[in-house]
């Protein structure tokens, strides 16, 4: 029988290529590739900037309490607790002691009464400009509001140094004293009739503060429906009732975030605060007393401080960082409580 006839494929070697034959050519990319390996790419370095910046806002305040407690061992280790409740500061007579208990009343009783004093008026003035005001006289008060906000503190310190300093002085202190004497927060002592007072730092904070907590209550209560408000007029209430029960009730949760912010800058306030409150170690037990705040004492002491001295007031930087910490954290519990009260309400 004859073999049958090999054919191209079981164990022969595949025919050399023509020398005239070209390579296959790669099938073309489909259109729009390579705009989307682009958009890939962004979108990776864009994802990989924001988890930067992200870890440097995180890392900045523990990296600056690390460094500050840092330089505040040595006081913190010499004087302990005790170092929160003690009443003198002085650095002449051995041993030396250091207490900032006076500078931690002194940082709260001014924010207080700014607060006290600025919220009310910040409040009243967001009314008006969101609900009251009308359109061709909003925006210009609203600007002059906010440019407010862009005068450097040292501006104020030297108004407050010069012009409320000798106005409290002359004017206000002894119509205080004189009709309000009968209090211990308005009596007089020896020494108290400077004008830098306590009174008078929290006056130039309150002004401080003030276009800070107007524009965000403003945009606060501009944000509320207008359902709000007109529910309440179509049920025959008053512009007051209608403000009262619709807008301020609506922002509230906004209302206490601008106070808040408005806390925060009062406590942390250095230069005007300097220049008015009077820069007394001793405490001060009327409003008319010369006084020091936290911030207020660093300013002054640390260009001459050394060894302890020097690291316990960056301690007491260290316990104004504190403050504000726990000021924001009761702040959110507190908004956080305001947010379930009204959730549960509506």
């Amino acid at each position: 029988m004859g073999e049958p006839p090999a054919g191209p494929g079981a164990g022969e070697a595949p025919l050399p290529k023509s020398a005239g034959e070209s390579p296959p050519t790669p099938s073309p990319e489909p259109p729009g590739s390579s705009e989307r390996r682009r958009a890939r790419w962004a979108d990776e370095a864009f994802g990989a900037f924001a988890l930067a910046a992200a870890a440097t806002l995180v890392a900045l305040p523990v990296l600056l309490v690390l460094i500050v407690g840092q330089d505040a061992q040595a006081a913190i280790v010499r004087f302990g607790p005790a170092f929160l409740i003690g009443r003198i500061w002085d650095s002449n007579l051995p041993p030396v002691t250091f207490g900032a208990s006076t500078f931690i009343a002194g940082t709260l009783e001014t924010s207080a009464i700014a607060l006290l004093i600025g919220v009310p008026l910040s409040l009243g003035g967001a009314v008006f400009l969101a609900e009251l005001a009308p359109d061709w006289l909003r925006a210009p008060v609203a600007s002059v509001v906010d440019l407010l906000a862009a005068v450097p503190s040292v501006v104020f310190g030297l108004w407050g140094l010069y012009v409320l300093v000798p106005y409290m002085r002359t004017s206000v202190d002894p119509f205080l004293a004189k009709y309000l004497g009968w209090s211990p927060l308005f009596a007089e002592h020896a020494g108290s009739q400077s004008g830098a007072s306590i009174l008078t730092a929290s006056i130039i904070l309150a002004i401080m503060i003030l276009p800070t907590i107007s524009s965000v209550s403003r945009e606060a209560l501009r944000a509320t429906p207008d359902s709000q408000r007109e529910a309440a007029l179509s049920l025959g209430a008053t512009r007051w009732e209608a403000t009262r029960l619709g807008p301020l009730a609506y922002a509230r949760t906004g209302i206490f975030g601008a106070a808040v912010l408005g806390l925060g800058r009062a406590m942390g306030e250095t230069m005007a605060v300097t220049m008015t409150v009077g820069n007394s170690d001793n405490f001060a037990s009327s409003l008319f007393d010369p006084g020091q705040t936290l911030s207020s004492k660093i300013a002054i002491n640390f260009g001459n401080a050394v060894g302890l001295e020097r690291s316990a007031l960056v301690e007491l930087g260290l316990i104004l960082m504190a403050l504000s910490l726990l000021v924001n954290v009761v702040a959110r519990l507190l908004l956080r409580s305001m947010t379930r009260i009204g959730k549960a309400g509506v």
